[in-house]
This record gives C-alpha cells, structure tokens and sequence, in this order.
C-alpha cells in the first residue's frame, strides 16, 4: 500500500485510515510516556513494544545548577522543540556535589528542581535519564562532581594541572579515584544515600527512564593496566562499587532501571569486562559512549581535524567492543554519548546504532530560550540532518532491521510481529526531511497517522512487517 500523506493531514486531530481498515486508536500526541523495564536485551515499555531511544544530553555542572533560565536547563518550550524533532529522552545531568553539598546532608531543593524537569518532559512525551556527571571528579582538580568534602586526596603544592581531558594523569586526582574504588573513607556510601534520595523523590514517575550511576569513570592508578587490552581486574573492582549502588537505589525503588557505563578507558579503545563475574541484577542498561580519538583530539587540544579521517576505523573497534558486551552480559545499550559538536562523525555513531537497532544521546544540548532571547534550533542545521530520523519509537515485536538516509530522508524498517502486544508499531516521521508530508508503503500491515504526525503500524499476521517511508515531492 502506498499513498501520499498530505502536511495538513498530519495535523488533523483524527486519525486518517488509508487501508480500508477498522481505524486505530488515536495516541495522545504529546503525552505522558510508558514505564520502560530492560529486559530480553531490550528497552521495553508497559505494553510489552522495543522502545527506541533517540536523545540527547542536558548537563549543568556548575552550581547552582539547574535553573530555569540560565541558559541550559530545559523549560517548556525546549521540550515542546525536542518532542516536534523526535526526540523522547533527555539524559539529564544531576551532580553528586548538588544532591549532598555538605556531608550526610540531602539538598531536596535541588531535587526539586530536578523533578521538575522530568515532569516538563514528561507531559511532552519525553522520558529522562538522570546521569550522576561527573568530570574531572571535583573542584579541587577543576572539575565537577564529587563534593570535595567527600575526598581526602588534594593537587601536591606545584602538580601542574594541564586541565581537560589532560587532568586525570595527575597523582592526586589518581589517589582521589582510588579513595572513590576502595570506599575508604566512605564516599560510595555516600553517593549510594545521595542517589537513593533522588529515586525516592523520582519513585513511580512514568517519565523516568532510569539512574545513570556515575559518567566517566577513570580507573584511578589502576588506569596503566587497561592498556592495551582493558583491566579484568579493575573492572571486576568497579562493578562491585556499580552493584552497591545499585542495591542501595533498589532499596527505595525495586523498578527503576539503573544504567553502567563502562570505565572511561573505553573511550581510548579498551574492551569492558563488566558482567563477566559478581552479582547479577535485573534491569540494567550498559551504557557506553562513542567518541573518536582524532576528533576529541581536534576539539579539545587544537590537532588537525584531516585526522578524523580515521574515525571510522576506531568506532568499527568500539562497536565490535559494544557487540562483545551484549553478548556477555545479555543486556541493552544504550549510547548515552557521541558527537560533540563534530557533524563530521554522527554518522558513523548513528549508522552503527541503526543497524543494531541501539539507542543514543547526542552530546549536547543547551536551552534555546532565556530572558529576552531565543537561539537558533540547534537541530535546525546540518547536525538536524543526521538527528532527526524517521525511526521506530516503539514496536509491536522484534526489530529486524533498520537503515535510514539523512540525505534523502529514506527510511526502511522490518519487524517481526507478537500477536500478544495489541498496541501499534509508532513510527516517528522527521519533521526536518518530511516538511511536506511523506509517503508509506507498508508490506505485511497497514498503517494510520495519529494526531501528532507519527505513523502507527498494524500487521495482518504474525509474518514479517516491513515499512518504507519517503519525504512527499
């Protein structure tokens, strides 16, 4: 079946049948989104459909943190912008230093304000992931983080301090991470209260995609064994320092996925090893990010960007690292960071993901709106291009395959069908590629287009489904 779809069909608040079939329900467009579970390898929401993950990251790092107006937090009218482009999450930066800014004692202001945020998003259908950020570990490095209260370890009189990303080779800052592994003084306790707190405050809140527990973690002195094969040894250490933490949030929220991300040598090439020994938990998300060395490189320290013709070679060796850790641990990824500002590169992050049907959050996104001015769309350029894809976000199976064409905004996409999950397959279509509407052909189904623009897929039996979507000329 294959008809033209009409812009101003797109914004009629009925659904528009072109099969001839019985009409499908209309979805609230935006609306308040589904829990998701991580099960079966798998994102997967209360109706039982493969969530897709398309976002990006939200992180404040310098105190007060989190205010409306100051030019990154989120308010309305940014997720309004977010929800018209596709884009159901949001990694949301929360600070260990913001949570418990003096010892044992918990800022519910703070948490407030971060709960308000979640429920902005929420109500536009976007689901939040609350990244523990840290970089540079803590002020007294210059960086953020950790309050500094919860670190002995302190920069020697004279230890030079090259900054980003430079500062981690620093001894001091290698005790400081040691202190963090051993727990000697305590600090994972409490980090575990701290993030425990914000899932208690967070508890039952449809719109929380999970508790993300620490960003970037740099293996302290252990970090000269990680290379150049990864630490076995260390990992084994850090994941018992994940499973405390986890434990600790599951005491207030049994449900709330918890996501890892392996230690931070992962993004100079080294294999994880998390999984391989200790506890297990359920609903858990590995989550690992994607960036290339050449482009850090040029970004960070000023190096050719030619270099970046590289990039594709290094992300094959991480996405081979991505596949290896799937299969050992049986667990979703989700790549909570890629990008960085170099357009040169998204697609080598979103074609990989796209063929292993992985979520991603594109690093970064800062508020368009403040007092008396309004910055451009940022997914209005050419980093639009590459973002804003026509892709399931939820499906009624499993997901076969996937590819998508920025350049002519083509999208085909096969799944096979559960005859036990009743709600559609949800399609969302790119506003940036499809201005004018779009055409759908789809074998094995039929389809509708619901009130906010998105194609809702229904298939004829439990065979396969494929579906094409094409811009209207």
């Amino acid at each position: 079946m294959k008809t033209t779809v009409q812009a101003v069909l797109i914004a009629m608040t009925t659904v528009l049948v072109l099969t001839g079939t019985a009409a499908a329900p209309v979805l609230a467009a935006p609306g308040t989104p589904d829990r998701i579970t991580a099960r079966d390898g798998r994102l997967v929401d209360d109706q039982g459909r493969t969530v897709l993950i398309h976002g990006v990251n939200n992180v404040d790092k310098t105190t007060p943190y989190i205010e409306p107006g100051d030019g990154i937090t989120l308010t309305e009218r940014d997720a309004a912008d977010l929800s018209r482009h596709g884009i159901n999450a949001v990694r949301l930066g929360v600070s260990f230093d913001g949570l418990m800014p003096t010892e044992g004692v918990i800022d519910t202001a703070y948490i407030g304000r971060v709960v308000r945020v979640v429920d902005t998003l929420s109500a536009h259908g976007i689901r939040t992931l609350l990244d523990n950020h840290q970089d540079g570990l803590s002020s007294p490095w210059g960086g953020n983080g950790f309050p500094a209260w919860s670190l002995r370890a302190r920069p020697g009189p004279g230890e030079p301090n090259p900054g980003f990303p430079l500062f981690y080779l620093m001894p001091s800052m290698n005790a400081a991470w040691d202190e963090v592994w051993s727990n000697r003084y305590g600090v994972l306790d409490h980090l575990g209260d701290a993030l425990a707190a914000l899932a208690g405050a967070l508890r039952g809140r449809p719109g929380l995609l999970g508790i993300e527990l620490l960003n970037e973690p740099w293996p302290g002195t252990a970090a000269v064994t990680c290379f150049p094969f990864g630490c076995p040894l260390f990992d084994r250490q850090y994941q018992r320092a994940l499973e405390r933490l986890t434990g600790r949030i599951r005491r207030v929220d049994p449900t709330v996925p918890v996501y890892w991300e392996p230690n931070v040598t992962w993004n100079q090439m080294m294999p994880s090893y998390l999984g391989i020994a200790g506890r297990r938990f359920g609903n858990v998300v590995i989550a690992p990010h994607d960036y290339c060395i050449p482009s850090q490189l040029a970004i960070y320290l000023g190096l050719p960007k030619e270099a970046t013709a590289l990039c594709g070679a290094q992300q094959d060796l991480t996405w081979t690292h991505v596949d290896e850790v799937r299969r050992r641990t049986g667990r979703p990824v989700v790549i909570t960071e890629f990008g960085d500002v170099d357009p040169t590169v998204l697609e080598n992050t979103l074609s990989r993901a796209d063929r292993r049907n992985s979520g991603w959050m594109y690093w970064h996104y800062n508020s368009r709106y403040t007092e008396g001015r309004t910055r451009p769309d940022p997914l209005g350029g050419a980093v639009g291009r590459s973002l804003v894809r026509t892709y399931p976000q939820a499906t009624a199976g499993r997901p076969l395959s996937m590819t998508f064409d920025s350049r002519t905004g083509a999208f085909d996409y096969t799944f096979v069908p559960d005859p036990r999950i009743t709600a559609p397959t949800v399609i969302y279509v790119s506003d940036v590629h499809c201005p004018d509407g779009f055409e759908v052909d789809v074998s094995g189904g039929s389809y509708s287009v619901d009130e906010s623009g998105k194609a809702l897929i229904r298939a004829e039996s439990n065979r396969q489904v494929r579906v094409q979507i094409t811009p209207r000329r």
